[in-house]
């Protein structure tokens, strides 16, 4: 094991609770459910922020005046000023510009970034930088695989998946109305979903029937009802940001009033009314040479649509009722001779709904935590500030706000990109982490400091793979690709699995969760070969051509290491520390340098 250099900090461990959704008694399900309303102190943002802010290094304060800067500033700093809140000063350009890179590229920033933005004296350099992350390559990486990630797309696609992959990274290029994108996944029909991108998220959905065919035109190979009702709760979720995985089984009432108001007066013949929307749609496995081919769909408009009463494999027996199209948002049913699907994709992407849950989520990404928390849980009924139900609090924290955004979203087309720039331009993202004067939890829900957060897997893997100048090597295709997330899915053997796991790759059987400490990472971080073997000054490595390029300046070697790594300049003891170290031995005192920068607490959270 390497020498830890004195000025490593250790990692701050983090455990969160699993939630199960169970069939019970009211007052069990209202226990259980309690956290979606009274989250633990101890998973707070404001409350990790807290801890991890003590760790980092000292920082010169930015006393200038905070600007309002868009309606996003009007909302957020009106709102504190009104409450007289206490806030963070901005952050520095190097806090930024490490931030703002990984927010929205995955990927910490080169020493030629960072030397180059901090000598700009230009004052709308923060806003073209945005603009730059925006139109990058690695901003497509980066969200394209947080798509995946949300469609869990995996083997149940069969080669679609990378076909998806492929078509969600054009959408995100040209910035294509995510309407546009989403009425597309809804509504697709294809002889092979391995043609028709769209259709793979159908694909990735379906619910397994029987084990063995009768023939090729065996419909129980897929269980069709099961699947109508996996892609309404999918849909419903996604798009709308509302959980009805419970009313898919059951009615709300005398299970979900301490929990969801709006849901407990919904009845599952509501849902039904939702799935019978999808419900001519008809899921084959595709045949060839006598043999269904695994991960690979015909699915067409065929079937004859809802049956209320037919039977289930993975929910509670379906008991009868109105088996007609009708959204469960407004009661609106089809116009007459237009397909049920497509009629569902408008519906859906032309209510509110959509765009105020849309703009939440990103938020949430950008911001830490979401105006409604958590982002796919709106509770419909406590949304207006002026219409609250008695004995509830309103659920989002800047109401006015999230209108906003969801009204700009609309203005401009169902743009993803207006959004990331709205948000990231705003002073309020640009608050700094560091609070000055005591924090109170209270602050948190005013977003009165930008919350830290701990990189994903494949962030922490490409900002190793970046820092060291050792890349992957992933396969896309023949093709060895050098970063985790410029492929289709969860990739990677040996200590790079071993790795990416234990900091919480999704494997994308269940939906992705945000990381959490455990044990095992600050040992892999100390032990893995993803770092150590990164770090010798050799094939390359950015220790072997810094060496080789500054053969006698030790301290433009420990300079350029602690930019490439931490993005930022060493203090003057850590230069006294390092250059120490490489008296020695020059070479081991270089690679043990680089180690102990991989393994400080802040190399692992954006902040």
């Amino acid at each position: 094991m390497r020498c830890l250099l004195i000025f490593v900090c250790p990692l701050v461990l983090f455990a969160q609770k699993q939630l199960k959704e169970e069939s019970l008694p009211m007052e069990r399900f209202s226990e259980i459910h309690a956290p979606i309303l009274q989250p633990s102190k101890t998973n707070l943002p404001g409350t990790l922020t807290e801890t991890i802010s003590k760790s980092l290094p000292p920082t010169k304060a930015n006393h200038l005046a905070i600007a309002k800067r868009n309606f996003v500033d009007a909302r957020i700093f009106g709102k504190m000023e009104r409450d007289n809140i206490p806030h963070s000063e901005l952050a520095s350009d190097l806090e930024f510009l490490r931030r703002v890179s990984l927010d929205l590229t995955g990927r910490i920033p080169s020493p030629q970034d960072i030397r180059e933005f901090t000598a700009s004296n230009d004052a709308a350099k923060r806003d073209k930088l945005v603009d730059k992350l925006l139109a990058s390559d690695a901003f497509v990486d980066k969200w394209s695989y947080f798509f995946m990630d949300l469609f869990r797309a995996n083997g149940k696609m069969g080669r679609g998946q990378d076909l998806f992959h492929y078509w969600m990274k054009e959408n995100l290029s040209v910035d294509r109305p995510y309407d546009d994108v989403v009425r597309d996944i809804i509504a697709a029909s294809a002889k092979s979903n391995h043609v028709v991108a769209a259709s793979n998220v159908i694909a990735r959905e379906h619910v397994q029937g029987k084990p063995q065919p009768d023939d090729g035109h065996d419909m129980g190979m897929i269980h069709q009802m099961d699947t109508h009702d996996e892609l309404a709760v999918l849909y419903n979720k996604v798009f709308l940001g509302i959980n009805t995985s419970c009313v898919s089984c059951h009615d709300g009432k005398s299970h979900l009033e301490k929990v969801n108001v709006y849901l407990s007066t919904k009845k599952r013949t509501e849902f039904y009314g939702n799935s019978a929307f999808l419900a001519n749609s008809r899921y084959l496995m595709y045949w060839e040479d006598g043999k269904p081919q695994s991960g690979e769909f015909l699915i067409d408009d065929g079937n004859p649509g809802y049956d209320t009463k037919g039977k289930s494999m993975i929910r509670v027996p379906r008991f009868g009722g109105a088996g007609q199209p009708s959204f469960m948002l407004t009661g609106e049913k089809p116009r007459p001779g237009v397909e049920p699907r497509v009629e569902f994709g408008r519906m859906l992407t032309a209510h509110p709904q959509f765009a105020r849950a849309t703009a939440n989520l990103f938020w949430a990404k950008l911001m830490g935590q979401g105006i409604v928390e958590p982002f796919d849980e709106f509770d419909l009924a406590r949304q207006d500030p002026h219409n609250v139900p008695k004995g509830w609090d309103l659920q989002p924290s800047h109401p006015e706000l999230l209108e906003d955004l969801a009204a700009g979203f609309r203005t401009h087309n169902h743009s993803l990109k207006y959004l990331f720039r709205t948000i990231t331009q705003s002073s309020a993202y640009q608050l700094s982490a560091r609070f000055n004067g005591e924090w109170k939890d209270s602050y948190s829900k005013y977003f009165a400091r930008k919350f830290v957060r701990q990189l994903g897997a494949e962030e922490i893997h490409d900002s190793i793979a970046t820092a060291t100048s050792r890349p992957g090597a992933f396969k896309r295709g023949k093709e060895n690709m050098p970063m985790a997330m410029q492929v289709s899915g969860p990739a990677g053997s040996g200590d790079s699995k071993t790795l990416l796991a234990a900091f919480g790759q999704s494997n994308r059987s269940n939906p992705p969760k945000d990381p959490t400490g455990s044990p095992l990472q600050p040992l892999l971080m100390m032990q893995s070969g993803v770092v150590n073997d990164r770090v010798i000054a050799a094939k390359d490595s950015r220790v072997q051509r810094l060496l080789d390029t500054y053969p006698s300046d030790d301290a433009k070697v420990v300079e350029e290491l602690f930019l490439g790594t931490l993005s930022r300049w060493p203090s003057g003891a850590e230069q006294t520390v390092a250059k120490d170290a490489m008296k020695t031995d020059r070479k081991r005192g270089a690679e043990n340098l680089q180690w102990a920068l991989l393994n400080q607490v802040e190399f692992l959270f954006s902040y």
